[in-house]
């Protein structure tokens, strides 16, 4: 069983780092929104080397919900 949405729930749309893909992801915790994340980057993407300068996009683009 999943735990329940709360309001500390992270959610992260890639179109804003990617126009127009329309993956979208919420997590419990950063880590694991980070790691669909990257799953979805290395698959759709073909994004393998994540960056500095990537991560600190990802991250900036994280929402608290």
């Amino acid at each position: 069983m999943s735990a329940p949405r709360t309001e500390d729930s992270k959610h992260i749309a890639c179109a804003s780092i990617v126009p127009d893909c329309a993956f979208t992801a919420s997590a419990a915790t950063e880590d694991e929104l980070l790691q669909k994340v990257a799953t979805h980057a290395a698959g759709a993407h073909g994004v393998t080397d994540v960056t500095p300068e990537l991560l600190a996009k990802v991250k900036a683009a994280i929402e608290h919900r």
